[in-house]
C-alpha cells in the first residue's frame, strides 16, 4: 500500500510574501464606477483599499480596463480616481490607481 505524506498543519505552512506596495484595508463600502461619459454611474462594493488600488465586487455589467470610482462616506474623503484593472476573478476585480479625476467646476458665470 502507497504511502503518502501527512498534511502539514496550517501554523506549520510559510506564508507568501505580500507584494503589495501600500497597505490595504477591508472597507466593504458601496462605491460608484464610471464605466464611460455620458453613461450613468454604477453601483459596485469596494471590499478593500489602499493608496495603490481597489478590490472591488461587480455583478450585472461589464466593467472595462480603465474606469473612474466615486467613492465617499465615514472615514474616506470624497473622492473620483481613475483605475486601471490588473487582474480579474469572477465578480471580483484588481485595480491599480491611476490618477485623481478633474471635474469642471460648477460655478456660474455672468
Amino acid at each position: 500500500m502507497p504511502q503518502f505524506p501527512m498534511p502539514r498543519s496550517p501554523s506549520l505552512r510559510s506564508k507568501p510574501a505580500d507584494r503589495r506596495r501600500a497597505r490595504r484595508r477591508a472597507i466593504n463600502r458601496t462605491a460608484k464606477i464610471q464605466l464611460s461619459n455620458g453613461t450613468l454611474p454604477r453601483d459596485c462594493l469596494v471590499t478593500d483599499i489602499s493608496d495603490g488600488g481597489v478590490r472591488l465586487h461587480v455583478e450585472g455589467f461589464d466593467v472595462p480596463d480603465e474606469f473612474a470610482l466615486l467613492l465617499s462616506g465615514e472615514g474616506v474623503d470624497a473622492k473620483e480616481r481613475a483605475y486601471r484593472v490588473v487582474w480579474r476573478l469572477g465578480y471580483e476585480i484588481g485595480a491599480e490607481f491611476v490618477r485623481n479625476v478633474q471635474r469642471p467646476s460648477l460655478t456660474a458665470r455672468g
